[in-house]
């Protein structure tokens, strides 16, 4: 079960790793912060399902500590967003709607076939793998989001759809961060014990 887990998020990691050039690509060439947002996901998403390959063989005391890490690794692409659209705040011009849209369903492609992958192993290694699922989980429900998002500029000529969600993307990332805080925590308790 555990080479067949390595497998997994190491092909999760490569699909990640890949999209996010591409999405973060479109997000500069468009201006799109929720498109930002989500390639750093992307990235932050590459490097937590590698940390998880690597981490797979280690006692739960040390698993643990690498999910207290993870659940700070989640903050980032939050953090990113944040920056990104103070700077657009003031003057939120809109992305290119199409591109917006096609890159978001992309997007969600590759999310759900990692959360499909990685599903039937939420409970297999505690606060890890429910990282991971988290993550790919979130990634999906607001690339849903990138998607309206674009199908809003398109009628309505405006940014403020897509900073918006870029800030969900955030708030998102933030409340997964807090669960896999909280499981890896208590993985931390049973290993004392």
């Amino acid at each position: 079960m555990k080479a067949t887990l390595r497998q997994t998020v190491i092909t999760v990691a490569i699909l990640n790793l890949g999209y996010f050039g591409l999405e973060f690509g479109v997000a500069r060439a468009i201006g799109s912060v929720s498109l930002f947002a989500d390639s750093v996901d992307f990235l932050e998403d590459a490097a937590v399902n590698l940390l998880i390959a690597l981490a797979l063989g280690w006692s739960l005391a040390r698993r643990a500590k690498v999910g207290m890490a993870l659940a700070a690794l989640l903050l980032v692409p939050g953090l990113a967003t944040l920056w990104t659209a103070w700077a657009k705040f003031n003057m939120p011009l809109p992305p290119e709607p199409v591109a917006l849209t096609a890159t978001g369903l992309g997007a969600l492609a590759i999310n759900l076939t990692c959360a499909f992958l990685l599903a039937r192993f939420r409970e297999h290694s505690g606060s890890l793998t429910t990282a991971a699922f988290l993550s790919a989980r979130n990634d999906a429900m607001a690339n849903i989001a990138i998607v309206i998002a674009g199908g809003i500029t398109a009628y309505t000529l405006s940014g403020w759809p897509d900073l918006l969600v870029g800030l969900g993307i955030a708030a998102m990332n933030a409340d997964a961060a807090k669960e896999v805080w909280d499981a890896a925590r208590n993985e931390h308790q049973a290993a004392k014990a």
